[in-house]
């Protein structure tokens, strides 16, 4: 019997039962390794069988329920996307968007897990399987080319009832259905199930465990009178060496996914809950401390951090404060929309990106700060990492995201209508002296940034270990300045005039500017700088980065010299 080999077909790989909780298994198909394995909301991921770093086995990595967590050098990659999460030797960066493990498809049925090398063919089950109660076989290795096994399989049939002989090495006798798992072009895997559940399950077991063994004995037995066939050969693509490098943070404006509003919610008085759904298939990869940006009905465009946590990435749920004061837009989100209906949003892009390698993490929130610590903790949580997380709120100001944060497992306190020296004293507590390898995050008002970046600079913490996210930038801009500006490598020279920014100068020009925020909050703008000086007025350098002169927000910040020379 001579047959094609598809990498369209779709094939058993596993059966449920080998991916019992938190565990990582080996699966073959076609001359390829995969990396099988469940995660805690149930989903079943296959995966090359190697980290994207060195090419170590991840099926000998750590199940952590929403990420893989390769041994060797500790990179993780995300349930459902194989994005990669986190890279210890660059535990300060995100990592890029680009580091994304391949993927296969998958489907589990009748007790068994099936993948195919692609997706070009959808999954279709054998005939009869939808009114079937099916009962898995124990799988049975033969180190004999499949299309030999399922001949053998066939040579089973009794004289009187011919075996059905099905697509996809397939075979059914009476109440069996086999499935030859093709490994390689000289081994297979024996996989079957039987309708119905049976009384004495042990027996029915021990009596096709038998007859299959005796099966592999003789098809072994007649392929070693054989010449060995040629292995299996597959494509692998080839992985660049750049990949550990700073992220690429920048989005192309108008570089949208369509989500629907699949729920929406009052998480606490005036902090109303969003869950933005794909209309199919699953959402991007994203890090702890990550924002979208959501372009809204009115043509505004606002940032929103992803609360979610690991490996959660079939919706995003956002918090949206219902300010009295809005421009447009939590007024709009808050009142207009509804569930059901479709907007556009970025992927997620980090400036807030959380490291995993500190001895002591303390999380600080105020208000609608929660939401992307929140992400943070459920992280550490699942890492099973030390932390502690300090919620202020204001007197008559409910606690957002109530039964999220009562569900971690870390030290999460709530500071409820604290006054203002009090709210000092807790944080001076919260932080204590800093010793090696202790980091904090803070979000929330201005106030209470600048409050936690004072206190902890006063106790010894270094700027390197203070992160911090503003959700605006309250200060007064002053764009009443005139300079030139020259753009290294794009070789042109720009003049900025009073009233307009770099950014706004630089799009008139032609060229593409990421952005996001332009309000010199979120750092995505962010330029090199050559020569001259910056006359800075965001908020997201640190103190030390300003002094340093070497970067600037070209959304707010403005020269302080006649002349500025950016790397772009």
């Amino acid at each position: 019997m001579t047959l094609s080999l598809s990498d369209s077909t779709w094939y058993p790989i596993a059966s449920s039962d080998d991916l019992p909780f938190r565990h990582v298994y080996q699966g073959q198909l076609l001359g390829r390794e995969l990396a099988v394995w469940r995660a805690d909301d149930g989903n079943v991921n296959v995966w090359e069988n190697r980290c994207l770093h060195r090419g170590v086995r991840l099926s000998i990595g750590i199940n952590e329920g929403g990420e893989l967590k390769c041994q060797y050098h500790g990179w993780r990659y995300a349930n459902r996307s194989a994005g990669c999460t986190y890279i210890p030797a660059h535990p300060a960066d995100a990592p890029a968007r680009r580091i994304q493990n391949r993927t296969y498809p998958v489907r589990e049925a009748f007790g068994l897990v099936w993948s195919a090398a692609n997706d070009d063919q959808a999954f279709q089950p054998f005939p009869g399987a939808e009114t079937g109660d099916w009962f898995p076989l124990r799988p049975i290795p033969v180190n004999a080319a499949p299309e030999d096994v399922l001949a053998g399989l066939i040579g089973l049939a009794p004289d009187d009832q011919p075996a059905d002989i099905l697509p996809g090495l397939a075979v059914r006798l009476g109440h069996a259905h086999y499935f030859v798992q093709p490994v390689d072009s000289g081994r297979a895997v024996i996989r079957g199930v039987l309708a119905g559940q049976p009384e004495d399950a042990i027996a029915i077991l021990r009596h096709y465990n038998e007859t299959l063994t005796k099966l592999r004995d003789r098809l072994e037995r007649a392929a070693r009178k054989k010449p060995a066939p040629a292995p299996l050969e597959p494509a692998f693509e080839k992985v660049s060496v750049d990949l550990a490098t700073m992220p690429d943070i920048a989005i192309p404006r108008g570089n949208t996914t369509t989500v629907v509003v699949k729920r929406k919610w009052t998480s606490a008085d005036g902090v109303i809950g969003f869950e933005l759904a794909p209309r199919e298939g699953h959402l991007p990869t994203f890090q702890p401390g990550a924002h979208i940006d959501l372009h809204l009905p009115n043509g505004l465009i606002r940032q929103y951090s992803i609360t979610n946590g690991p490996g959660d990435l079939l919706s995003y749920i956002i918090g949206v404060k219902a300010e009295s004061a809005s421009k447009g837009g939590s007024k709009i989100l808050v009142e207009s929309v509804r569930e059901g209906d479709l907007l556009s949003i970025s992927e997620p892009r980090n400036n807030f990106p959380l490291r995993r390698d500190a001895v002591r993490t303390v999380l600080i929130a105020g208000g609608i700060g929660i939401t992307p610590l929140l992400s943070m903790a459920r992280f550490l949580d699942k890492s099973r990492l030390p932390y502690e997380l300090h919620y202020f709120t204001r007197v008559g100001e409910q606690v957002a995201f109530r039964a999220d944060l009562e569900s971690l497992h870390g030290k999460v306190i709530l500071h409820t209508g604290l006054a203002r020296t009090e709210i000092g004293q807790t944080i001076s507590q919260a932080l204590g002296e800093w010793s090696h390898a202790q980091h904090v995050y803070v979000c929330g008002p201005s106030a209470m940034l600048e409050s936690v970046r004072v206190t902890a600079a006063t106790q010894g913490w270094p700027e390197e270990s203070i992160h911090f996210e503003y959700f605006k930038n309250d200060k007064v801009i002053d764009d009443s300045s005139t300079f030139e500006v020259e753009l290294a490598r794009s070789a042109m020279t720009l003049q900025i005039p009073a009233g307009k920014t770099i950014m706004e100068v630089m799009r008139e020009a032609g060229l593409s500017v990421p952005s996001s925020c332009e309000q010199g909050a979120c750092g995505t703008c962010l330029t090199g700088v050559i020569e001259g000086e910056c006359d800075h007025q965001d908020v997201y350098l640190n103190d030390s980065e300003k002094r340093a002169n070497t970067a600037i927000l070209t959304c707010v910040s403005r020269a302080k010299s006649a002349r500025l020379v950016l790397d772009i």
